[in-house]
């Protein structure tokens, strides 16, 4: 046998040794992935990379060139095999393109391995033509909806971001940025919807908001964002997905139009205006409220925006009370809607026909680009006499200062009327005089018999401190005036009050009162309830509720006038 020479024995080594390392080398190479290798636009792409040196990071500085970057995780899997123990790390990073096209994910560094380069299909959504409109079947897409696309300056736009996502969600965050020269305000809550895209079936989450511009000119509305996170799934645990979401709505340009120089003022650009009548009577009474309701419906409005409806003018003929309008803010599709209720007291002064005029307002329509006014006809009202007008020995009303007048009262000055002896001839005056004292004579008896049973039936009289009670019907509790206080009208409040007191009018209830604070506090109501000198409804409800808390307290009844004599009948022992 040859022997080899000390040259062939070295040169063996080194060749097994190059060997070796290359092996080596090659083992510690480390491997990328992409969970999908073509997306939509507005998609999200998980980048996987698996190395074997221990502590090894990548680097992910070259990605930020074409995508946006989160959810970076780390896992370390260790492995048992013939006695030998394999190290392994597992990294993992959400891509959202930034642009459309072939992208290339390049080589990244990992210790003192690099990965192959990767490539990448971003496809432009089924929906790119139109900005808005629903873009993709990816897991989670956003499209955004403007109602105008050209408006008017301090005009209200309505704006809906719809977020679709076919996976269940753990969590997430929708975003839209107020952008320069407009005010953007989230309005109402969330609507969740299920719709079908493209054939694949999607959870839908509609959210609305109001912008209005404050400049003319382009505006500049930037895509909604989303971030989140789903619930995950098989796949995603074994090749390291997160479950990470992202998407981003298309950028919006809208183009203000600066308010028109022959606009009417105060400045209301609208969609639509209407007014009508809900409730307009045809008849009234002289020194009693007739009340007039009238409705507004504004699309493209809010409450801060809309001007108050005004008080008709009437003249010296009668007096106009105006209640606090009423407020209803709604969408009617994408666009902001008000409705506005406001009710009217019109109280005449005298009989005779009343004419109130019908409401009027200018507002500028913004589809046609034009100046309109919204009008109602006028009301005519036939008035009669009062109730109470000329009726003998009518109680004066109580001086109330400034106080306004109360609808439904028919209280009103009263009128002597002397009574005149009625002379004539030929006629029995003393014999007809004489029965009719008899009559009254078995009157009173029967009255003070019948009283006398009632107690014996176990009826207490009347207490001191409040009127004494009816019997024809139940009167409201205390419980009904608390009730009232919290939850009812000033009207319900007034009667509930009235219905107490036995009386009829706020008048009377004020006459019944002894507390010169519980009648401070309906005076205070009453200025409140007619917009007189500044009333505050519900600080007057308030004062009312603190007056009040204990009960109404009444003037003591008058006590029966003891003349000395006995009594007709023995009291019931």
């Amino acid at each position: 046998m040859k022997a080899h020479s000390p040259t062939h024995r070295a040169l063996r080594a080194v060749l097994a040794l190059l060997l070796c390392i290359g092996f080596a080398a090659q083992a510690q190479q480390p491997r990328a992935w992409l969970d999908r290798d073509r997306i939509e636009d507005g998609g999200t792409v998980t980048l996987n990379i698996q190395s074997d040196e221990a502590g090894a990071v990548p680097d992910y500085a070259p990605l930020r060139a074409d995508f946006d970057l989160s959810g970076q995780t780390s896992r370390r899997q260790v492995q048992w095999s013939n006695g030998d123990m394999t190290s392994r790390t597992l990294h993992g990073i959400a891509l959202s393109p930034r642009r459309t096209g072939t992208l290339t994910i390049p080589p990244l560094r990992v210790g003192s391995g690099s990965t192959p380069p990767l490539t990448l299909q971003v496809a432009a959504g089924a929906g790119a033509a139109d900005p808005g409109a629903a873009r993709g079947t990816g897991a989670v897409f956003l499209e955004t909806e403007v109602d105008d696309t050209t408006p008017y300056v301090q005009q209200s736009v309505g704006v809906v971001v719809r977020l679709y996502y076919a996976s269940q969600l753990v969590s997430g965050e929708l975003v839209l940025d107020t952008p320069d020269g407009a005010s953007l305000q989230r309005v109402g809550e969330d609507r969740s919807l299920v719709r079908e895209v493209n054939g694949r079936r999607y959870n839908m989450v509609e959210r609305r908001f109001l912008l209005i511009p404050e400049r003319s000119g382009a505006l500049a509305l930037a895509g909604a964002r989303f971030d989140g996170r789903s619930a995950g799934g098989f796949f995603d645990d074994m090749f390291g997905g997160d479950g990470r979401l992202r998407a981003r709505a298309p950028d919006r340009t809208l183009q203000v139009q600066a308010q028109p120089a022959a606009a009417p003022q105060p400045w209301l650009p609208l969609h639509d205006l209407r007014l009508r009548y809900t409730a307009a009577p045809g008849t009234g009474r002289a020194g009693e409220a007739a009340t007039v309701v009238v409705e507004a419906t504004a699309l493209g409005a809010t409450r801060a925006q809309f001007p108050e409806l005004p008080v008709p003018d009437v003249g010296p003929a009668a007096q106009v009370f105006a209640e606090p309008p009423q407020y209803d803010e709604t969408f009617s599709g994408t666009t902001p809607q008000l409705k506005l209720t406001r009710r009217y007291a019109i109280v005449p002064r005298e009989p005779g026909a009343l004419t109130v005029p019908g409401l009027k307002m200018a507002w500028w329509d913004v589809k046609a680009g034009q100046a309109r006014t919204a009008t109602l006809p006028d009301l005519a009202l036939q008035v009669g006499a009062g109730a109470g007008a000329g009726a003998a020995g009518a109680p004066a009303p109580i001086a109330l200062d400034t106080l306004s007048p109360l609808p439904g009262s028919t209280a009103a000055p009263s009128t002597a009327v002397p009574i005149l002896p009625v002379q004539g001839a030929g006629r029995p005056w003393g014999w007809m005089a004489a029965a009719a004292g008899f009559a009254v004579l078995w009157l009173a008896t029967l009255a003070i018999a019948l009283g006398l049973a009632w107690r014996r039936r176990g009826h207490a009289p009347t207490a001191p401190g409040r009127p004494a009670a009816s019997p024809a019907a139940a009167r409201p509790s205390a419980a009904a005036l608390r009730q009232a206080l919290d939850v009812q009208g000033l009207d319900e409040i007034v009667a509930v009050l009235a219905g107490m007191a036995g009386v009829q009018t706020l008048e009377q209830v004020l006459e019944q009162l002894a507390d010169p604070e519980q009648r401070a506090t309906l005076v205070q109501m009453q200025r409140a309830r007619w917009g007189g000198q500044g009333g505050d409804v519900a600080a007057a409800r308030q004062a009312l509720r603190r007056a009040f808390h204990d009960g109404p307290h009444w003037r003591p009844v008058a006590a029966a006038e003891n003349n000395g004599l006995a009594p007709l009948y023995p009291s019931a022992r």
